[in-house]
């Protein structure tokens, strides 16, 4: 009888033990949510284009130009960006190389380089932000130096421009 008094005590000291640690915990939940935003869409609508360009004589690309490259960012309205480059430091014909220089850009709000702000296109990020209609507008302007002894012929490069929201 004493040992089943016994087995009786230690399974009510479990059951009692048990029921405290029950009691003892407690939880909650807290909900996990996110709002994808508009991706970036970066266009090239058109490249920089020097025209004629003769041996000795710089020739200069201003943002205002018709020849100037154009780009078109669609994206989040009022997101902050940064916009990047990766410019040739010579255009190629063959073996034959045409220094670009004086690298100049403009971002506007409206599809016209004649207002903006003014930057200049760089591998360092240039900060805005993209607004309200959701559209940025970028033009990027620079300087041909070909040589006096500059061989004739069709100098191509590429630019890239990058942006990142940050």
């Amino acid at each position: 009888m004493r040992s089943k008094r016994w087995i009786g005590l230690v399974v009510l000291v479990m059951a009692v033990g048990a029921a405290q640690r029950a009691v003892a915990q407690n939880s909650a939940n807290a909900s996990v949510t996110a709002s994808v935003q508009q991706p970036i869409t970066v266009t090239a609508t058109a490249d920089l284009d020097f025209g004629l360009v003769f041996p000795g004589l710089d020739r200069t690309i201003a943002v205002t130009d018709g020849g100037a490259a154009r780009f078109t960012v669609q994206g989040q309205q009022s997101a902050n960006i940064n916009i990047t480059f990766t410019l040739p430091a010579n255009i190629t014909s063959g073996a034959n190389n045409l220094p670009i220089s004086s690298w100049q850009g403009r971002h506007n709000s409206s599809n016209t380089p004649a207002s903006g702000t003014d930057f200049v296109p760089a591998p360092t990020a240039t900060s805005t932000s993209i607004p309200g209609g959701g559209f940025l507008y970028v033009f990027v302007g620079a300087t041909a130096q070909p040589s006096v002894s500059q061989a004739a012929g069709t100098y191509t490069g590429t630019m890239t421009m990058t942006v990142v929201y940050f």
